[in-house]
Formats: structure tokens, C-alpha cells, sequence
């Protein structure tokens, strides 16, 4: 029998996929849309079993690295979400560089837009090879960006230098958002004046006669994407629900560890208080995707210090909506999905987005929403630091008093939480060949996975900004990585912090 706190690849990846569609400002199918579209234009030009297969998994999990570099984003365009949303509408067109061949365009590229891109696709390349895709799939992913004429980012490749799936990919994408935001003349007028800019004219050439078709299927009221028992055998092995989690955290650098601490205390919790052990392994796995939602909030409204305008107000409130939304469509997470939505509501009926009362919520549920509040009162923000323990054991109090939680269940918790011992979901794994890192390398790890600069890893552990840097330097060559979101992603799926 599977690991209880494991899912299907396939249910991780349409996960993935979720969230990458809520941080592009996307329908929560747009990805599921476009690895069908994907699917039929690489069949239609004749790619192989494996060019079909990875430019599928590749559409599903082409926004996956958009929760890493949220924060660049937010710092370039102020809404990281809207800001997304309008540069997949835009029309404007293309014209073909004219360049040498290997001619890189780095030079030309705002250093902001290099240091998103190889934030994205290295967390993108990453997660593929974590859950065991095609190499096909991984080498389109970390070149997501690039384009047929050259003139991508980082523009280090061009024509047949680029994998076949991320040019199937960009098309399908395109054909995607165009044809539902302008219609299908229009999408048809703008892939063409895209051809052998950002993707060969052949590929234009061999989907435009069928696209109406492919449409007409695609927005019939039952969808025609696969399910998992269409899926390769890559697609069913089992992983852990721990990376959905991870993923999701890397939005903002505050949030590093975030879903599993509320998971973690929420399943401890639940044990404490004598939950059978299916409830507790659904409570522990709802702790994880609690958050999927935060995806649809721009990481300025994260940031700012409350209290919140209305406006801004309104879309946390939706948070769990879009948790709910998403994760439930997904038949390995449907009942993890209903359990996590219940995050932010209280038995008073003061929270959100339901307004639930009482005994409308499960079990399991109250011990997520009290543990998300443990440990968010436990986390600093930019804009305050965390509550001491004596601050938030007052807070959980009064929050009891005025009847938001039940007490036996926050006893429960705060039984765990003040025992300062939380069971780990499994023993920190090196990888095969892998340097394993010193104790002051992984000091400087934890700090930088929580977003502190050089300057503030220097303070808080004692030593030169120059000597932290050599240290992130050695992290960096230890775990095969050029980014801190790719170093704290897998620092936190092999359990180093």
C-alpha cells in the first residue's frame, strides 16, 4: 500500500498547474487546455511518441517557476498577478531578429527579466526532474523562454537549438488565450505573425486547418483532456505532496517551510487529540495545499501591513476559494481540497470565504484554520517580526474566548507546537554524489531561503558579508544550483531546513 502522504505525479503536476495558472491572472484550466492543444499539434506534425508526450507535460507544467521568482516580478511590475495576465494578452507582434548564429542577446536583456527567466526555469527543469519526466520535458522546461528566431530570453538559443515541445508548447499557449480573449480569425492572424519568430512556420503551418476543429472539442461541455488512466507509467508513479506545498511557499520568501509547519502541526494536533490515522494523514496532506489560493494574490498585498483596504481584503478572502476551486478538480486531492479550503474559517462565523459556523466545520478542518493561525502568528513579516510564544499562546486564548476556535482542539495543538518537537515528514536525503553541506553552510542556507540579503545573513550569524557569500557560493556548486529559490526548493524536498 502507497505512503498515505503521497499522490499520483499526475495529481502533483495538475496541481502545479493550478497554481502556475493563478500566478499567470489565468482560468484555473488553461494549462489543462493548452497540454491537449499541445498534444494535438505535435501529433499533427508528426513528432514522436516522446516529442508528444513531453510537449504535454511541459504545457502543464510551464508556470510552475512562477511562484518562485513572484517577488521579482511584484519589484519589476508592481502586480506580479495582473502583470503577468497582460503580457500573455498582448498583441503586440514580433518581428524576426536578425543575428549571427549563437549570437547570445543577453547583453540587450533588462538584468531584471535574465534573473526572472533563470529563476523560472531553473525551479521549472527542477521539478521535472524531481518527479521523474521525460529529459525531453526538463530541457524544454529550462528553455521555455527562447525562440525560433533567436530573441528570447536569455536568447542563448535559437532554431533547432531549441527543444521541439517548448515551440509545440508556445503555440498551443497562443492559441490558447488568443482564441478565448479575440476570438479564433484573430488567434489564427496573430500565431501567423509569430511564425518563425517564436516558433517555425512549419508547426503554424501544420495546425492552422485543424484548429476550428480543435477548438470546437475544447470548449464542448465535457473537456477532452486525459485522465490518469491515459497517462504514462512516468505519470503514476508516487511523490510526495510535500513539493506541491513547497512550490507553493516560494511566492514569498517569508513563507519558506510555511505549509509544512501548518501541516505538521495540524496531523501532530489531530494525533494528540485521537483522530483515527486516515483523518490525520488527510489533515496533514490539507496543511499542504492550503495555500494553492495565495497563487491569485499579488505579492504586494502580501506585503503590505494591514490593516488592508477593501479592495485587497476581497482577494485574500478568496484564497481559499481558489484552493478549493483548483485542488478539488484534482480526484486524488478532492477531499484534501474541501478539508483545506476550511483554513481561514472560524467557528463564529468570522471567517472566510464560507462565513461557516460551528459544527459546519469537520474535524479536521479546525485543526487546520488553528494551525495556520499558530503558525502564521509565529512567522515574521516584512512588515512586523513574529509573536513571541507568550504573544501568540495570548492570542490563540482570546481567540478561543471569543468562540473562533474550539479549545480542546487548540489544547491539542498547543500541546505540540509548545513541545517543540514536530514530527518530520521524513530524514534529510542526499543525493547520490552530492557534497553534503557543512553546519555553517546550512545556516547560511536556512537565512537565505527566508529572503535575507547578504548583509542580514552577516549580522545574524556574526561574519563578513564576504565570507557569506563564499558560503552561498559552496551551497550553490553543492546542490547544482544558480538561484536562492532553487536552493531552498531543494533544500526543502531533501529536508535540510
Amino acid at each position: 500500500m502507497p505512503d498515505d502522504t503521497t499522490i499520483a505525479v499526475f495529481d502533483a503536476v495538475r496541481a502545479l498547474a493550478f497554481i502556475g495558472d493563478l500566478s499567470m491572472g489565468q482560468p484555473t484550466d488553461h494549462s489543462l487546455r493548452t497540454a491537449w492543444l499541445a498534444g494535438m499539434i505535435a501529433t499533427e506534425a508528426r513528432c514522436a511518441p516522446s516529442q508528444v508526450e513531453a510537449a504535454r507535460h511541459v504545457a502543464l507544467l510551464r508556470w510552475s517557476g512562477c511562484t518562485a521568482n513572484a517577488q521579482e516580478f511584484a519589484d519589476f511590475l508592481d502586480d506580479d498577478v495582473q502583470g503577468r495576465q497582460a503580457m500573455l494578452a498582448s498583441q503586440k507582434p514580433r518581428a524576426p531578429q536578425q543575428q549571427q548564429q549563437h549570437q547570445p542577446r543577453s547583453a540587450a536583456i533588462p538584468s531584471a527579466m535574465l534573473d526572472m527567466a533563470n529563476i523560472h526555469c531553473e525551479i521549472a527543469g527542477d521539478i521535472a526532474n524531481t518527479l521523474g519526466l521525460l529529459p525531453d520535458t526538463e530541457a524544454a522546461l529550462r528553455a521555455i523562454f527562447e525562440t525560433y528566431d533567436g530573441g528570447g530570453v536569455p536568447g542563448l538559443l535559437q532554431g533547432d537549438e531549441v527543444p521541439l515541445a517548448t515551440y509545440v508548447v508556445a503555440l498551443a499557449s497562443d492559441l490558447e488565450i488568443f482564441s478565448r480573449l479575440y476570438g479564433l480569425d484573430e488567434a489564427l492572424t496573430l500565431a501567423r505573425g509569430r511564425a518563425n519568430s517564436v516558433y517555425p512556420g512549419a508547426l503554424v503551418d501544420a495546425s492552422t486547418p485543424h484548429v476550428a476543429t480543435w477548438m470546437k472539442t475544447l470548449n464542448a461541455p465535457t473537456p477532452p483532456w486525459t485522465d490518469a488512466a491515459d497517462q504514462p507509467a512516468s505519470m503514476l508513479q508516487r511523490v510526495g505532496l510535500e513539493l506541491v506545498g513547497d512550490v507553493i511557499d516560494l511566492k514569498l520568501p517569508w513563507m519558506t517551510g510555511y505549509s509544512r509547519r501548518v501541516a505538521q502541526l495540524a496531523r501532530d494536533g489531530s494525533a494528540h487529540a485521537g483522530l483515527d490515522e486516515a483523518l490525520c494523514h488527510r489533515t496533514y496532506k490539507a496543511g499542504l495545499i492550503h495555500g494553492i489560493g495565495r497563487a491569485s494574490v499579488p505579492n504586494a498585498i502580501w506585503n503590505a501591513p494591514e490593516p488592508l483596504p477593501a479592495s485587497s481584503l476581497e482577494r485574500m478572502r478568496l484564497v481559499p476559494y481558489w484552493t478549493s476551486r483548483a485542488a478539488g478538480q484534482i480526484d486524488g486531492l478532492a477531499a484534501e481540497a474541501e478539508i483545506a479550503s476550511f483554513a481561514f474559517e472560524r467557528r463564529d462565523g468570522s471567517g472566510y470565504f464560507r462565513g461557516r459556523s460551528g459544527t459546519a466545520m469537520p474535524p479536521e478542518a479546525q485543526f487546520v484554520a488553528a494551525a495556520e493561525r499558530w503558525v502564521s502568528l509565529r512567522t515574521r513579516r516584512p512588515w512586523r517580526a513574529e509573536f513571541s510564544e507568550a504573544e501568540a499562546l495570548g492570542c490563540m486564548k482570546e481567540d478561543v474566548e471569543a468562540g473562533r476556535f474550539d479549545q480542546h482542539v487548540v489544547d491539542a495543538l498547543l500541546a505540540c507546537a509548545m513541545s517543540h518537537a514536530p514530527s518530520r515528514s521524513a530524514a534529510p536525503q542526499q543525493q547520490r554524489g552530492e557534497q553534503a553541506l557543512s553546519e555553517r553552510e546550512l545556516e547560511v542556507l536556512r537565512c537565505i531561503s527566508k529572503g535575507e540579503n547578504t548583509k542580514e545573513v552577516a549580522r545574524a550569524l556574526g561574519i563578513s558579508p564576504r565570507t557569506v557569500r563564499t558560503h552561498v557560493e559552496r551551497v550553490f556548486l553543492k546542490l547544482e544550483c544558480s538561484t536562492r529559490a532553487a536552493a531552498t526548493l531543494k533544500a526543502a524536498t531533501r529536508g535540510l531546513i
